[in-house]
């Protein structure tokens, strides 16, 4: 497994907020998890990448124990993410987001930058080859020159998943990259994710919009912080304590 929680609790006082969660992530897989509003969706993936600390439990990448670890050790190791609310650069173009999103690989030094070294040139003729290939892959290599202020909303969205591609992950954690977009934006934004993983990324996915069921091998729902159901995306869909989670008891044959 690439990924794999154990035991994960997160307790904020005397709220439980996620609650023994195990979850298994093999290489090349699309994982979705999904749940209700407050399920502790995104608080698995702060979890995992260390921007909440763990109460108990265990996270393991690659087999190596990286429980406590922090966030810039945890993308150095190889897991990127993007978050809800879409961090950009507003007044920079969408490609200067994305090479400027090159902090972890590869690194000038400033005696580098200050005396214009082989080194950093060769860094940034890597950087400007590497952001285009990203926004090809993302689908916004035409507006590569565009105000990021100025992208439409499923724009912009992608573009955080171009930055977060920018760290070079093995692992990349997607919340929510669906959601506000119409249904042409959605329908390339999942042929985007669909090529991220033929480029040999494995992906996690948080995601409302029951469509995402169309990329994934697997779905984990989570509910009240806990792992109600595992299984295929016809499996999760069939389930009745999911239709019970989302619609309520009465809406359960």
């Amino acid at each position: 497994m690439l990924l794999e929680t154990k035991g994960l609790t997160k307790r904020f006082g005397g709220l439980v907020a996620v609650k023994d969660f195990d979850i298994q992530v093999a290489e090349g897989e699309i994982v979705g998890l999904i749940g209700p509003n407050g399920a502790g969706k995104s608080t698995v993936f702060n979890l995992i990448t260390g921007v909440f600390p763990v109460t108990s439990g265990r996270v393991l990448f690659d087999g190596r124990d990286i429980t406590g670890k922090q966030p810039e050790q945890v993308a150095r190791l190889g897991i990127g993410r993007t978050f809800q609310l879409n961090p950009l650069f507003h007044e920079f173009t969408v490609l200067e987001n994305v090479t400027s999103s090159f902090e972890l690989h590869p690194h000038s030094s400033l005696f580098d930058i200050f005396f214009n070294t082989r080194k950093y040139r060769r860094n940034e003729a890597f950087i400007a080859e590497r952001a285009h290939e990203i926004l090809h892959v993302v689908g916004l290599e035409r507006v590569a020159d565009e105000l990021a202020k100025n992208l439409p909303h499923g724009h912009q969205k992608m573009l955080g998943v171009a930055r977060a591609l920018a760290t070079r992950p093995r692992l990349l954690l997607l919340d929510e990259p669906l959601s506000g977009m119409n249904p042409s934006e959605i329908d390339t934004s999942l042929e985007a994710i669909r090529s991220m993983r033929d480029h040999g990324i494995t992906i996690l996915i948080v995601e409302h919009n029951m469509q995402i069921l169309r990329l994934c091998d697997r779905v984990v729902v989570i509910s009240f912080g806990q792992k109600i159901c595992e299984g295929s995306p016809a499996e999760v869909r069939a389930n009745e304590e999911v239709i019970s989670a989302y619609f309520g008891a009465d809406y359960v044959c």
